[in-house]
């Protein structure tokens, strides 16, 4: 059996990522208490169940700090267990709440939203770093089914070396494990031919491609990931999020996330994915 296990920060788009599970044949179940899990995973293995998607979060109280244990019982049953963590910046959670004018799970009438989320945030501490963790900060519903189904092809066997363009102005992404800060290359943005254009572009490729610092630095980055991967992949490692901030997100960032992921799309799992191209 295949068990999915989603969790995250409420208002992060789990619903979402549930309903992209279900949609690809997957027996679904929302708001499970985690303490009903293995319950639950015995009956539909004796039902005959091969895919499942669980929902779990804050609303399962302090049962939802047990999950680790849960997991590791779980998986000595046979099953195959993968877990999606979902999480978004504090200020976005707060808009998304006030826009849709629903209550915070922690609601009590004393707490403020903003405290609501950092509650929340502090009870699920200690699961957030278990699985592949996603950051929706600047994700639409969209960008987020297509990465969820992207997530669920994957040999969960083999680690996966995800690439992720991001722009400053919109943030350092949450979900990363090394950011690499590449705001220092020559910048096309300032050349009106190549401003309207993203680092996918030919133009802008040769731009950079030609700039002895942009090569520099993807050497550099490129020989910290050939060196530390192994150890990664030692430590039994399922992902390993590199992301490659410039201003925008746009140019350089996208042009150095391309290339890396050329360099070892034949030695890895490859996942790319940019941030500000997916508004």
């Amino acid at each position: 059996m295949q068990l999915f296990l989603i969790s995250g920060l409420s208002g992060s788009g789990k619903s979402v990522a549930l309903k992209v599970l279900e949609d690809s044949g997957y027996y679904c179940v929302d708001n499970l208490p985690a303490d009903l899990l293995a319950t639950l995973v015995e009956h539909l293995q004796h039902a005959g169940y091969n895919s499942i998607a669980v929902s779990v979060d804050v609303r399962s109280a302090n049962s939802v700090q047990r999950l680790p244990s849960l997991l590791q019982k779980i998986k000595q049953q046979n099953v195959d267990v993968h877990v999606l963590f979902l999480d978004a910046q504090t200020d976005t959670l707060v808009k998304r709440f006030s826009e849709t004018r629903r209550l915070h799970p922690l609601s009590d009438g004393v707490r403020t939203l903003p405290e609501c989320v950092k509650h929340e945030r502090e009870l699920l501490a200690e699961i957030s770093d278990i699985g592949h963790h996603i950051d929706t900060t600047e994700l639409n519903a969209n960008s987020l089914r297509a990465w969820i189904k992207q997530f669920i092809k994957l040999d969960r066997a083999r680690l996966t070396l995800l690439f992720e363009s991001f722009g400053y102005k919109h943030g350092i992404p949450m979900d990363a494990d090394f950011v690499f800060d590449v705001r220092c290359l020559p910048n096309p943005y300032y050349n009106p031919v190549l401003q309207p254009l993203t680092g996918r572009d030919a133009a802008v490729i040769e731009f950079l491609d030609s700039t002895p610092s942009t090569q520099d630095m993807f050497g550099d980055i490129r020989d910290f990931i050939e060196r530390w991967l192994p150890s990664f992949i030692a430590d039994n490692r399922s992902y390993l999020t590199v992301a490659i901030g410039c201003t925008g997100g746009q140019h350089r960032s996208v042009y150095l996330a391309e290339k890396l992921a050329r360099y070892f799309e034949h030695q890895q799992q490859m996942l790319v994915r940019h941030r500000a191209l997916t508004q």
